[in-house]
């Protein structure tokens, strides 16, 4: 079983904090684009909080900023207190690997590498000497103890992204990304992986933050940020 019994956070700063974040780009015809404008919030340690929003509204955007994979026109984001674009592009991933986890639409599975070691790279990033064990325990943990050794081609989609959930967990981050974490998945299998996204986040105490159209889904997480038109609306 993995090991559950620390928390990832212990500190009365928040573990997401934005400031009137913006995104501009120039469209084709050389006008401004605002794909976000002016968004401000902050997310408690241990929230699981749902972005929702129409297509194009900048959910996407808003993670890609959370992540650090995007820079702001405007604005700040900070995770644990630390200013994420105030590092260079290193010290980001950095931050990213001693503080981050994401799970993908699309998996995002090492096809090269095996469900276990696939769980085990994060693990092996940060220096742990128990990579492997941790890998299994987590593996054993969203029931796929007998798919060890197999590759992403020889697992279904919910068992992708059982494997994808165990690697965002398995570092114990103080925050999981989630970007749209069953729209990949038919509706049984969808329901399978959120009960286990929740269950894992109650037993972690990880902050959660999920990018969905699904409005059951949404309505599982304390608290909803709706964007429309790149603003915070509601």
């Amino acid at each position: 079983m993995p090991n559950t019994s620390e928390t990832p956070f212990s500190s009365p700063t928040p573990v997401v904090a934005v400031s009137r974040l913006s995104r501009r780009v120039a469209s084709d015809a050389g006008a401004e684009l605002r794909i976000l404008d002016d968004v401000s919030f902050s997310i408690e340690a241990g929230e699981a909080v749902a972005i929702v929003g129409a297509s194009g509204s900048g959910k996407s955007t808003l993670l890609g900023l959370l992540a650090g994979l995007d820079a702001p026109s405007d604005g700040e984001v900070r995770i644990r207190g630390q200013d994420l674009f105030a590092l260079d592009e290193d010290g980001r991933a950095a931050l990213r690997g001693a503080c981050v986890g994401f799970v993908f639409q699309s998996f995002q599975l090492l096809p090269a590498l095996t469900a276990v070691e696939n769980v085990m790279l994060p693990l092996e990033l940060a220096g742990r000497r128990d990579a492997r064990q941790e890998a299994e325990a987590w593996l054993g943990r969203v029931g796929l103890s007998g798919r060890l050794g197999h590759y992403p081609r020889q697992l279904s989609g919910g068992e992708q992204q059982r494997v994808a959930v165990a690697r965002a967990f398995a570092p114990r981050p103080a925050l999981v990304l989630a970007d749209e974490p069953t729209g990949n998945l038919d509706v049984a299998t969808g329901e399978a992986v959120i009960e286990l996204m929740f269950s894992l986040n109650a037993e972690s105490g990880t902050t959660l933050v999920l990018v969905t159209h699904d409005a059951a889904l949404a309505a599982r997480c304390k608290r909803t940020l709706r964007l429309a038109a790149g603003r915070l609306v509601g």
